[in-house]
C-alpha cells in the first residue's frame, strides 16, 4: 500500500556520486582525464614531486580524521590526566609545607598555632577572592550544574576558559590547605570545561563540533572522564557520571566515556609511576585484605547495619547542609554583612575548622595532623587496632600514631573524628570556593566503618567460629564497606561500590559492599533527594526532580490538572497591534501560532525574537522613510505632468530664441535643493543643469543637447544625489506626532508570516496524559515546555513549572487549575462527550480560510 524501497537510500547516493563523478571525469571522446587539485599543481615538478604529494594528502587525511571521536576523547584524557597530575602534586606541596611548619616551630606552641591556622586561612581566602573576580560561576562542586546543562539547559559563563583558570586554581588552594573539601565534583566540572574548550579549538579543522547534539554527548563523557581521572577508577567514574548527571542516557555514549576514562586514568597513572611515587601501576589505596576467607556469613548483619545507619546519615547530611545555608540566606543582616565582607566568612569557617583540629589542642583526640589520604591509607589498614578495647596492646606504626591518645582508647578517637568531621564537612562544603563533599562523605563512611570493625573485633577476638577453622575479624573491610555506603547514601548512587573496589584494589567484600550500599540509598532516598538535587533546589535550577518514592499517587494525576490554561497565544490574522499587546504582557520565549480565536487551530509555535523582528521591522524607520519616499514620487510625478505641458508651451513660443534656463516654480517641489556640503555651487558662467536636464527630457529639439554617454553619467550622478538629498529630508520632514500616527496605521495592518521561521510541529500532549508519561517525556527529550491540544484545539500549556509542583504536591499556584487528584481517574471511565464529537466533524468539514504559512527558506 505505501511502497517500499528497493534499494538501500545509503547505497543509491554512494552510485549516484559515484556516476557524477565519472561524467565529470571523461572528456573529450569519452576517455578518462586525469585532474589534479589546483593546490596539488605546485607539489607536481621537481625530483621530490610524488613525496611531496604524498606528505601533502597523509597530512590532509590527519587533518580530516581530528573530526574522529575518538582523536577526540584521546586529547580530552590527556589533557585532564596532565592537569589532574598537576594538581595532585601543586597540593601535595603545599600540605606538604604546612607540615613543614608546623613541625619547625615544634619549641614554641604558641606560633605552632599561629602557623597552622593562618596557613589554610590565607590559602582558603586566596582562593574565594580569586574565584569570585574572575569568575563566580567556578564557585561549588560542578555536577549539579552539570545536570541541568545536560538536560539542555544553557548557562551562561559556566563552560569558558576564564572559568576553568579560575576552577583549577582556587580549587588547588582549597585541597592545599587541608580543609575537609573533595575534589570530585569540580573535577567533573573540569573535564566539561576542557571537552567545551576542546570542541570550539577542533571547529577550526571541521564543523561537526558546531553541532549541538554533539556536544551534549562529548560532555557525558567528560563527566566520565572527571570521575576516571580523579581516582584512577575509569569503570565507576563512567558509572557515577551516568548516575549523578543523566537521568536518561543513550547508550551510544557508553564507550565514549569508557574509552576517554580509561585513557585518562592509564596516563594519570603513567605520570605517578614516572615521578617515582609508584613502583608500577596499581590501585590508588591498595588494600591487603585476605582473600582465601575475607569474611564470614554470620558478619553480614553487621555489614547491612552498616547499610541503614549509613543511610540515616547521609539523609542527615544532605539535611544539615542545606539548612546551613538557608539560615545564612534567611538571617538577612547576616546576608547582608556577608555580601559585602565576602571573604570573611570563608576566613572564618577555616579559623574555626583549624583550631579544632590543631594536634597538640582538640586535634589529638580526632587525629587531626593526618591529611584525608593519610587517614583513608590509615583506615583501610588490614590489621586490628584493639584488642578488647586495649589501645596499648597494638603497635603504633607511622601514621598509625596518629589515632593513639594516652588518656583514652580508638574508640573514643574515632567516635570524636565521625562527630567533629561531620558537621564541619557539612560547614565547609558552603564556603564560596571551588569544592566537592565526596571525598569529606567518603572518609567520615570509612571511619564509621572502621569503628563498626573494631567494635566487631573487640567482641569476637579470636573471630567467629565456623566449623573448626578461626579466621580473625578485619575491620578494614568495615572501613571499606562504610565509605562506599555512606557516599552512596549521600549521593544517591550505587556506583560508589565499583569505585571502592578500583580505589583498593580487590575486589573479595563485593557482597557486603552491594548489601551495604542499596540498603543506604534505599533509607537515603526515602528520607532526603541527593546532595546535588539539594544544591539544585537551593540554587533554583531549572531542573525536574524524579519521581521517586512517595509519589506513587501522582501517577493518577493528568495533565488537565496542572496545565496552565489561560496562556497567551498568536492568532494566523491577527494585527501587528496584537503582536505588540503580546509581547509586553508575556516574557514566554515562544509563542503558539492558531489559526483563529474562535478554532484555536495550533498550526505551530514561533520564537518571541521572531514576534519582535517582525514588529520592528514594521516600524521600521527605513520603512517609514521608502513609504514617505513613494508619497514624494507620487506628488512628484503628479506636478511634474502639470508642468511638463507648460514647459512644452513656453518652448515652442521661444523656438527662436536661444533657451534660457531659469527654473519655475512648479519643478521646485521635484528636485530638491543640495546643501552647499553635498553639490559645489556652479561657476557664475556655467548654465543651470536642471534646466537643461528637463529641456532634454521634455522636449527634442534642444540646440545644447548634450550627448547621450554625458547625459547617462550626469543622471547617474544626479540620481545619486537626489537620493541621498531625499532621505535626509525625508527623515527630518515628519513631526513626532506625524510618526506617531503613521506607526498607528502600520499596527492595524495584518502580520505578514511569510518571513518568520514557524516550527510546525511543537511537542504537544493531549488532556489525559498522565503525569508520570508527561515527566517521562520531559526528562527524555529535555523539554521546558507541552503545548496541550484537544482534537488539534490548543487548551493549555504545561511547562517545567507546572510539572515539578505537581511533583511536589504544590498545585494552588496562579493559573494551575486545582482538582482532586483523583478527578481524572474517576472521569476516566465517562465516554466521550457528543459535544467533542460534533467539534470533530465541524473541523472536519470545515475548509481553511487561511493560508498556512511556511517556514523560510534558507
Amino acid at each position: 500500500m505505501y511502497g517500499r524501497y528497493t534499494q538501500d537510500l545509503g547505497t543509491f547516493a554512494k552510485d549516484e556520486a559515484a556516476r557524477l563523478r565519472l561524467q565529470q571525469g571523461l572528456g573529450e571522446g569519452d576517455t578518462p582525464r586525469p585532474r589534479r587539485p589546483s593546490e596539488l599543481l605546485e607539489y607536481t615538478q621537481g625530483r621530490c614531486a610524488p613525496c611531496r604529494v604524498c606528505a601533502l594528502q597523509c597530512q590532509r587525511f590527519l587533518i580530516s580524521k581530528v573530526g574522529e571521536d575518538w582523536v577526540f576523547l584521546i586529547l580530552l584524557g590527556l589533557v585532564m590526566a596532565l592537569v589532574s597530575w598537576a594538581m595532585d602534586f601543586a597540593i601535595a606541596t603545599c600540605l606538604q609545607a604546612q607540615k613543614w611548619m608546623y613541625g619547625g616551630l615544634d619549641t614554641n606552641v604558641l606560633l605552632q598555632y599561629l602557623a597552622w591556622v593562618t596557613y589554610p586561612t590565607v590559602l582558603i581566602t586566596f582562593s574565594a577572592g580569586f574565584t569570585q573576580i574572575l569568575a563566580p560561576q567556578a564557585v561549588g562542586s560542578g555536577i549539579p550544574e552539570m545536570k541541568t546543562i545536560l538536560r539542555g539547559v544553557v548557562l551562561k559563563e559556566y563552560l569558558t576558559f576564564k572559568t576553568f583558570v579560575a576552577k583549577v586554581i582556587g580549587l588547588t588552594c582549597a585541597l592545599g590547605s587541608g580543609m575537609p573539601l573533595g575534589k570530585e565534583g569540580p573535577f567533573v566540572h573540569i573535564a566539561s570545561m576542557c571537552a567545551a574548550l576542546l570542541s570550539r579549538f577542533l571547529s577550526l579543522f571541521g564543523g561537526i563540533y558546531e553541532n549541538e547534539a554533539r556536544n551534549i554527548e562529548m560532555l557525558a563523557a567528560a563527566c566520565a572522564v572527571g570521575v576516571g581521572c580523579c581516582f584512577a577508577a575509569p569503570i565507576g567514574g563512567v558509572l557515577f557520571s551516568i548516575e549523578v548527571t543523566s537521568t536518561f542516557f543513550a547508550v551510544r555514549n557508553y564507550w565514549r566515556g569508557f574509552f576517554a576514562a580509561t585513557f585518562s586514568a592509564f596516563i594519570f597513572r603513567v605520570l605517578a609511576v614516572w615521578n617515582k611515587d609508584e613502583e608500577t601501576i596499581t590501585a590508588l589505596f591498595k588494600t591487603r585484605f585476605r582473600l582465601d576467607f575475607p569474611f564470614d556469613l554470620q558478619e553480614l548483619p553487621a555489614f547491612a547495619v552498616i547499610g541503614i545507619a549509613s543511610g540515616f546519615g547521609g539523609a542527615l547530611f544532605v539535611y544539615l547542609n542545606r539548612k546551613i545555608v538557608q539560615f545564612m540566606r534567611r538571617q538577612k543582616t547576616i546576608n547582608r554583612f556577608l555580601m559585602k565582607k565576602r571573604l570573611l566568612f570563608p576566613a572564618l569557617v577555616t579559623l574555626l575548622i583549624s583550631t579544632l583540629t590543631f594536634p597538640p589542642g582538640f586535634g589529638q583526640f580526632m587525629a587531626g595532623q593526618l591529611t584525608q589520604k593519610d587517614t583513608l591509607v590509615t583506615l583501610f589498614d588490614n590489621q586490628t587496632w584493639t584488642k578488647q578495647g586495649l589501645s596499648d596492646e597494638f603497635e603504633y606504626l607511622g601514621i598509625l600514631e596518629a589515632w593513639r591518645h594516652p588518656r583514652s582508647n580508638v574508640f573514643v578517637t574515632l567516635v570524636v573524628f565521625i562527630l567533629m568531621k561531620f558537621w564541619m564537612s557539612a560547614l565547609a562544603t558552603t564556603i564560596p570556593v571551588p569544592c566537592g563533599a565526596f571525598m569529606p562523605v567518603f572518609v567520615i563512611g570509612a571511619a564509621f566503618g572502621r569503628l563498626v570493625g573494631e567494635s566487631m573485633a573487640a567482641w569476637f577476638p579470636d573471630g567467629i567460629h565456623t566449623n573448626s577453622n578461626i579466621y580473625r575479624i578485619v575491620p578494614g573491610g568495615y572501613a571499606v564497606v562504610g565509605a562506599a555506603a555512606l557516599s552512596g547514601a549521600v549521593t544517591h548512587t550505587v556506583s560508589t561500590a565499583v569505585i571502592v573496589f578500583e580505589l583498593t584494589g580487590q575486589i573479595s567484600h563485593i557482597l557486603p559492599v552491594m548489601i551495604a550500599v542499596i540498603l543506604a540509598n534505599a533509607v537515603a532516598q526515602s528520607l532526603q533527594p541527593s546532595l546535588y538535587d539539594s544544591i539544585i533546589r537551593i540554587k533554583k535550577l531549572p531542573y525536574l526532580p524524579e519521581l521517586g518514592w512517595g509519589h506513587h499517587e501522582k501517577y493518577n494525576v493528568r495533565v488537565e490538572d496542572i496545565m496552565v490554561r489561560d496562556i497567551p497565544y498568536v492568532t494566523l490574522n491577527c494585527k501587528y497591534r496584537d503582536l505588540q499587546h503580546v509581547l509586553h504582557s508575556t516574557k514566554m520565549k515562544s509563542l503558539p501560532l492558531v489559526e483563529s480565536a474562535e478554532s484555536m487551530i495550533l498550526l505551530g509555535s514561533i520564537e518571541r525574537a521572531q514576534l519582535g523582528a517582525l514588529l520592528s521591522n514594521q516600524l521600521s524607520p527605513q520603512r517609514r522613510l521608502q513609504a514617505l519616499r513613494q508619497k514624494a514620487l507620487a506628488e512628484d510625478r503628479h506636478r511634474l505632468s502639470d508642468a511638463s505641458i507648460c514647459f512644452q508651451i513656453s518652448t515652442e513660443a521661444s523656438s527662436g530664441a536661444p533657451p534660457r534656463v531659469t527654473p519655475r516654480k512648479p519643478l521646485k517641489p521635484a528636485l530638491k535643493r543640495v546643501p552647499s556640503s553635498l553639490v559645489e555651487s556652479p561657476s557664475a558662467g556655467t548654465a543651470d543643469h536642471t534646466g537643461i536636464a528637463l529641456k532634454s527630457l521634455f522636449c527634442g529639439n534642444t540646440a545644447a543637447e548634450p550627448t547621450e554617454a554625458q547625459g547617462m553619467a550626469y543622471r547617474k550622478a544626479k540620481h545619486v544625489r537626489i537620493s541621498i538629498v531625499e532621505e535626509m529630508d525625508l527623515g527630518d520632514r515628519m513631526t513626532p506626532a506625524e510618526i506617531l500616527d503613521w506607526e498607528e496605521q502600520q499596527l492595524d495592518q495584518l502580520v505578514d508570516f511569510s518571513s518568520a521561521k514557524i516550527d510546525p510541529a511543537p511537542f504537544q500532549l493531549v488532556e489525559h496524559t498522565s503525569l508520570h508519561k508527561t515527566h517521562t517525556i520531559f526528562s527524555l527529550l529535555g523539554l521546558d515546555h507541552a503545548y496541550v491540544t484537544s482534537i488539534g484545539r490548543l487548551v493549555g500549556m504545561v511547562s517545567l513549572k507546572e510539572l515539578r509542583k505537581a511533583i511536589e504536591g504544590s498545585l494552588t499556584a496562579k493559573g494551575v487549575k486545582v482538582r482532586p487528584p483523583l478527578a481524572s481517574f474517576r472521569d476516566s471511565t465517562a465516554s466521550a462527550s457528543e459535544a467533542d464529537t460534533t467539534a470533530l466533524h465541524q473541523l472536519w468539514d470545515r475548509h481553511q480560510h487561511h493560508p498556512m504559512p511556511r517556514e523560510a527558506g534558507p
